[in-house]
């Protein structure tokens, strides 16, 4: 299975990149800039090349590159491929982009070899086919991030940024080793696949229960979940181009984790809960503030915390496919999102800020979330319903709430009817958008990802509380022009702009982080 090594081929390109950056740290190294670049699309060949064999010849687990268990070895299958070529084609778009971005920058070409070191410790860790570089790609992951938000040392909130995050970090990195240590006792080796498919035949335990919770939490940390998600919104004194390469398995590796260990997580309901409570509740969290938000990347920075809320809701839901389906949807967007910020600032500088053309009134919002729902529900009785998980109808259900809020607008009394017409197209293309994205998903992972279990009576309660929860919220969202300017609105605003100062507490718990200069 020699053609399982070629996933290596993406890591070591960058690899090589980033040491060449150590002769050539400052302005304007244009052959450096140039390398970075090339590596990069070595790297997206190589994830292709990767897919293209995982079709010819399926997956495989290559030989380990060491001894005593300890080494390289790289696991190809759906997600890893998936992954591969979603964080070298996102890291692409980003070295490029950096490359007249930081033009003119003191220290430019180190920025280039710490951003393409970055990335290949992503590339290892997505590709990982032991706990061992699962766990070492992880910690090298974050120590390189490190770097690159202390790109402008001499910053205050940069380094308090940086320094809240290695705390955070540093805690996550101890859970996935614990969680590392139990999953060899259990199992008795490290080699993912086959940790994978003898926890598919488990009947859980102490052991595996403890286990499948230090994973969670890794993951919870890694991926900025309420409360410790204050580190985010302050690494935003980073480039630009950081804020992007977050999104290319750094901020999401949360998500990765827990779909790669799907079946081991399975094992315990209790957690599977927990993790549906925290996301859910980051992902409404985040979506309040960030419409509070003055500054562009600061509202993108809370955007990416209420969609990783919303992954980490739905691997807690047992939808992994779905999951895996959003980092790569969310990925692309945010990374463009944040690349094209600058733009976004022009045009509202130029008064082409885009805003609410109609005010509805509730029953314009009543009669919204009915028609999106009865779209929603037509739509999916034509896809078929005997085959879809109670939970995938919810998530679905949620989905859709988003698009409610649009068709109220044009089912206000001074829309245009263009407007009206427009929203229920959207409300129809979204709907069957969703089932036929969710079918997509689950035929490419059969066979990789398990499937969404019968929910019990906790799944049961958990579905039917996120369902109305996210209800609430998106009409309250939807009604809320209507009542903007009343003073308890004004005065949640603020409350809600500060983030309901969950990160002041933090603050303080973690001693108020007084800034000291970088020796």
């Amino acid at each position: 299975m020699t053609y399982a090594f070629l996933p290596l081929i993406a890591p070591a390109a960058l690899i090589l990149a980033a040491l060449a950056a150590l002769r050539a740290p400052g302005l304007r190294p244009q052959g450096l800039i140039r390398l970075c670049e090339g590596a990069a699309l070595v790297a997206l060949g190589a994830a292709l090349a990767s897919a293209a064999a995982l079709i010819a010849w399926g997956p495989a687990t290559s030989a380990l590159l060491g001894a005593g268990g300890v080494g390289l070895s790289v696991r190809l299958d759906v997600l890893s491929v998936m992954m591969l070529t979603l964080v070298s084609f996102i890291g692409w778009v980003v070295l490029r982009y950096s490359g007249t971005y930081l033009d003119g920058e003191a220290r430019q070409g180190a920025f280039m070899g710490r951003m393409a070191a970055t990335l290949a410790a992503v590339l290892l860790l997505v590709q990982a086919g032991n706990l061992f570089q699962l766990v070492l790609a992880w910690i090298a992951t974050s120590l390189f991030l490190h770097q690159l938000l202390l790109f402008y040392r001499d910053r205050v909130p940069a380094q308090r940024a940086a320094r809240k995050k290695s705390v955070v970090a540093r805690a996550g990195d101890a859970a996935l080793i614990g969680a590392t240590v139990l999953l060899v006792w259990v199992f008795g080796t490290a080699d993912i696949a086959t940790i994978l498919a003898e926890a598919r035949v488990a009947e859980g335990g102490p052991a595996l229960v403890a286990a499948a919770t230090l994973l969670a939490l890794a993951a919870l940390l890694k991926s900025a979940q309420f409360p410790t998600h204050g580190w985010l919104t302050e690494v935003m004194e980073a480039p630009t181009p950081v804020s992007a390469l977050l999104h290319a398995g750094v901020i999401n590796a949360g998500g990765f984790l827990l779909i790669r260990f799907a079946d081991v997580m399975l094992l315990s309901p209790a957690v599977l809960a927990l993790l549906v409570m925290v996301g859910g509740f980051t992902a409404l969290f985040g979506g309040l503030v960030m419409l509070t938000q003055p500054a562009v990347k600061t509202s993108l920075a809370w955007s990416t915390i209420a969609q990783m809320g919303f992954m980490i809701m739905q691997c807690g839901l047992a939808l992994f496919p779905l999951a895996l389906l959003h980092i790569v949807a969310h990925s692309l967007y945010k990374a463009h999102a944040f690349l094209a910020s600058g733009g976004a600032v022009a045009q509202v500088a130029a008064n082409r800020r885009p805003g609410t053309v109609a005010i509805p009134d509730g029953r314009a919002v009543g009669r919204a979330f009915l028609l999106a729902l009865a779209i929603y529900a037509a739509i999916g009785l034509a896809f078929g319903v005997a085959d879809k998980s109670p939970q995938s109808i919810a998530l679905g259900a949620i989905l859709i709430f988003g698009v409610a809020y649009l068709i109220a607008q044009g089912l206000a009394d001074a829309a245009p009817r263009a407007l009206t017409r427009r929203t229920v197209v959207w409300s129809v293309a979204a709907s069957v958008s969703y089932f036929a994205l969710q079918r997509g998903a689950e035929w490419l992972t059969a066979g990789t990802l398990p499937a969404a279990p019968a929910p019990g009576p906790l799944e049961w309660a958990l579905i039917v509380l996120a369902v109305v929860s996210f209800a609430v919220v998106a009409v309250a969202q939807a009604m809320f022009p209507l009542w903007a300017y009343h003073p308890a609105a004004v005065g949640l605003r603020v409350h809600l702009a500060n983030g309901l100062y969950a990160n002041a507490v933090f603050d303080r718990l973690l001693g108020n982080w007084a800034a000291r200069r970088p020796s």
